[in-house]
């Protein structure tokens, strides 16, 4: 059987999310953070990358967000969730799908540690990393001011790995959405997806 290894307050929320959007039969296996906020041992032993996400399939055992949901989607998505490759928004949706995991959370990660030192101060690369975690914010502001999902019309599986970054992410870095109305709207609209709120009560049942 599919098994979600989730670790509390962490980007394995998205693959149990992923889990319920497909109405799948899988198994969730919940980790607590240790004090230090680090994955407690159990966590990192389940494969050789030791994070999160962390899913196994029979003999199979899979890390890294991207690899994950590929092999959801593609053995059990059955064509859900997706755009195909013939469609007109098939770019806009290979586009986002990968912008959370490519450009938006690893500038989110980077500025967390960039404050967590004393902030960027003089380095002109220090600074040059916040702008582009703003123009991240940016970018998907101007896109969902004009539609309703990240790939356009639809919810996809770019919605899911995007959520994380404005909600989770969001709180760890203080990012306060207020000037980003779309960005806003568009959040309440897809927590307010029973899958989501179904995810969440699994997930994370502390809040």
């Amino acid at each position: 059987m599919l098994t979600v290894h989730h670790l509390a307050m962490s980007q394995s929320e998205r693959v149990v999310w992923l889990c319920e959007e497909l109405a799948l039969d899988y198994a969730l296996v919940r980790y607590e953070r240790e004090p230090n906020m680090l994955a407690p041992a159990a966590y990192k032993a389940l494969h050789p990358a030791g994070t999160a996400p962390t899913i196994t399939d029979g003999a199979v055992t899979l890390a890294e967000t991207g690899a994950v949901f590929a092999y959801i989607l593609e053995r059990y998505g059955q064509g859900r969730l997706v755009v195909a490759p013939d469609d007109p928004a098939y770019a806009d949706y290979l586009f986002w799908y990968h912008f959370a995991n490519g450009s938006m959370m690893p500038g989110l990660f980077t500025s967390l540690i960039i404050h967590a030192l004393g902030g960027p101060g003089g380095n002109p690369l220090a600074q040059g990393v916040l702008m582009r975690a703003e123009h991240g914010f940016a970018m998907l502001e101007s896109r969902l001011s004009s539609v309703p999902y990240l790939a356009g019309g639809d919810f996809t599986a770019a919605d899911i790995t995007a959520l994380f970054a404005l909600t989770t992410m969001a709180a760890f870095t203080h990012r306060d959405l207020t000037p980003f109305p779309a960005i806003m709207a568009y959040v309440a609209r897809v927590q307010a997806r029973p899958a989501y709120r179904q995810a969440m009560a699994k997930a994370e049942p502390h809040g």
